[in-house]
């Protein structure tokens, strides 16, 4: 049996603060607090970023200015995991009245 890849997939991929970061990102470069307008920590987000960042998802770009600037950017691996997130949309919009009534009727045999 051949063994599956899928224990070194950036788990990161599935987590919901990594698809806010490449759907933001899919525009071009953002600083740190333009990322974080979105309702995300500090630390989560500090987090997040670095995890993509040592997964090669994006990149950080420190810029020698006064004050210092820092913008990410999505790498080309980066860009592939954005195909993923839209096929997962799509996937989610075509599905969600089973995926709902699935939880509907779980929630009522919990109940």
């Amino acid at each position: 049996m051949e063994t599956c890849p899928s224990k070194t997939l950036p788990v990161r991929v599935g987590d919901k603060w990594t698809a806010m970061i490449v759907r933001n990102l899919e525009s071009g470069p953002k600083r740190f607090t333009e990322l974080k307008e979105h309702g995300i920590t500090p630390k989560v987000l500090t987090e997040t970023l670095r995890a993509m960042q040592r997964d090669g998802l994006i990149e950080r770009t420190e810029f020698d200015e006064l004050p210092p600037r820092v913008e990410y950017q999505l790498t080309s691996l980066g860009r592939a995991v954005k195909e993923l997130l839209d096929h997962t949309c799509a996937w989610t919009r075509e599905h969600l009245p089973e995926i709902l009534a699935a939880r509907e009727a779980n929630h009522a045999g919990t109940a």
